[in-house]
């Protein structure tokens, strides 16, 4: 993982490069006068020399997606350089060019001798990209969360002889608390194992400096602010995560459902404007009135300028706000303009991978857009904001190559979630860990916007001047509206306070 920028002084020329994934971030920009660049957005922005000005495009992929999506940021005339690319600044010119990205790995002729081989040779890239994420000058340390990925890391150290040092949260709520999985792992493999405790107080007061601490907004990462902020306490200055294993090891629902969806949107197309209007309708009857049935009616929906067609079922499952629902809330005079930018930047991508087969496809459109705009980008300036540094060792680029390799129903196989990669640990990790429901880090939001923090997110929304942003104010009213009378998920108000939260510490 790197982000680094070298001045050639005799030719006076500036090289900008950014490594395969995009785990680090690199922001930069130009004028007529200067170019400047910094890992962090709002490192440009304190330097005085740019505009403190919103980015309708950044705004809108923030509203669809719940994160800024590269290469906009929230910020106009701020760009992020892509994942793997070099950039050259000479004589006030940019150029740019493409070292590499995972399609380049995946074969097109699927040829089974290929593929075969970076299945046999798996385990070994495994363990190799594990070991190497171990070489420090300090002690490095494990989070380990009890599920399969966590767990996969402490079981590759253990089967070649390492004693990991593991970093769990405890949460005194027993409702909130899986210390069980992370104790039994602990036990299994014999780490150092070290329990962090919290509760829901600690981390209802933890939730200011959190905001303070994102360099854009987003509707995640608290979660790697608190379990960062713990460790780091512990006197732990390097610790390995597993982020990255489901995107690899198809791990989410999504490598299932898509698929199915693909198949749904090659039968049936956009639906002619008044014939899919039952067919809707039923959808969202069958679904409720909720979220869902807004996403499986807009499934079925005519594309149009009022609700177009979305550019893949991919980005639907991903949606934060539907199409609608963004026209309503986003009343800048070039919406089309922006919605128009972003969809070619979804299209180019899904046209790019047409040749992946649908669970290597999804494993492309994961990666590239929900793990670089949200998972990668939070865990960066969330573990950064405790000095922290956070290493991803499931996205070695070797790993990613063999796994880019390998058929997506390889991936899907057997009776046990990510079976490719619990085959490739060498050993067997405990059955309860396996065949636990998938969760993730979860946190009391709902329940918390209808309680303790309805004031301060019902007084910011109220409040907050959202035309910097061209937000319709009686449209965020009517999101909270909506929450409030059960009908919509606590992320989407939560994401119109974090944006308003956003505004006001670095536009103000």
């Amino acid at each position: 993982m790197f982000a680094f920028a070298l001045w050639d002084a005799p030719k006076k020329r500036l090289l900008l490069a950014r490594d395969p994934m995009g785990i680090k971030p690199l922001y930069y920009h130009q004028s007529k006068q200067l170019f400047i660049f910094a890992s962090e957005v709002r490192t440009l922005l304190q330097t005085g020399l740019i505009p403190r000005k919103i980015d309708l495009t950044g705004v809108l992929s923030y509203l669809t997606f719940g994160s800024v999506y590269e290469p906009w940021t929230m910020l106009a005339g701020v760009r992020s350089v892509p994942p793997g690319h070099v950039f050259t600044v000479e004589n006030g010119v940019v150029s740019g060019r493409e070292y590499w990205n995972p399609l380049q790995s995946a074969p097109r002729n699927g040829s089974s001798s290929e593929n075969g081989a970076a299945t046999a040779q798996l385990p070994f890239i495994l363990r190799d990209a594990v070991l190497s994420h171990l070489v420090s000058d300090v002690p490095v340390g494990v989070f380990l969360s009890g599920g399969i990925d966590s767990s996969a890391l402490v079981a590759v150290l253990a089967h070649n002889g390492v004693r990991a040092n593991t970093f769990s949260l405890v949460f005194a709520e027993e409702e909130f608390n899986e210390a069980q999985y992370s104790r039994e792992v602990a036990r299994r493999f014999g780490t150092e194992h070290h329990e962090l405790p919290i509760s829901q107080q600690d981390t209802l007061a933890a939730l200011p400096d959190a905001l303070r601490a994102m360099d854009q907004p987003t509707i995640d990462g608290i979660n790697t602010y608190l379990v960062s902020a713990k460790t780091r306490a512990a006197g732990v200055k390097v610790a390995l995560t597993g982020l990255g294993a489901d995107e690899m090891f198809a791990g989410y629902s999504n490598f299932r459902r898509v698929p199915r969806m693909e198949r749904f949107s090659k039968r049936f197309g956009c639906l002619p404007k008044f014939a899919h209007r039952p067919f809707a309708a039923s959808l969202a009857l069958f679904a409720g009135k909720g979220d869902r049935g807004r996403k499986l009616a807009e499934l079925a929906a005519k594309g149009d300028s009022a609700n177009p067609c979305f550019v893949h079922p991919y980005f639907l499952l991903r949606t934060l706000f539907g199409a609608a629902e963004r026209q309503e809330l986003f009343s800048a005079s070039n919406f089309e303009a922006s919605q128009q930018s972003l969809d070619r930047l979804l299209q180019d991508s899904v046209t790019a991978s047409q040749f992946l087969d649908p669970v290597n496809r999804v494993s492309y459109l994961e990666s590239t857009f929900y793990m670089r705009n949200t998972l990668l980008r939070d865990s960066d300036f969330m573990s950064m904001a405790h000095g922290l540094e956070l290493r991803v060792p499931f996205l070695d680029r070797a790993l990613v190559e063999a796994c880019f390799s390998i058929p997506g129903n390889k991936k899907l196989q057997g009776a046990s979630p990510k079976s490719l990669l619990l085959a490739s640990l060498g050993v067997e990790l405990p059955r309860e860990v396996v065949n636990r429901p998938k969760r993730g880090f979860t946190l009391p939001f709902e329940r918390w916007l209808r309680s303790e923090m309805q004031p301060v997110v019902e007084d910011t929304l109220r409040k907050t001047d959202w035309a910097q942003t061209s937000i319709s104010p009686a449209a965020v009213r009517e999101v909270w509206k909506r929450f409030l009378a059960g009908e919509t998920s606590w992320s989407r108000p939560w994401s119109l306070f974090v944006l308003a939260r956003w505004c006001q510490q670095n536009l103000a």
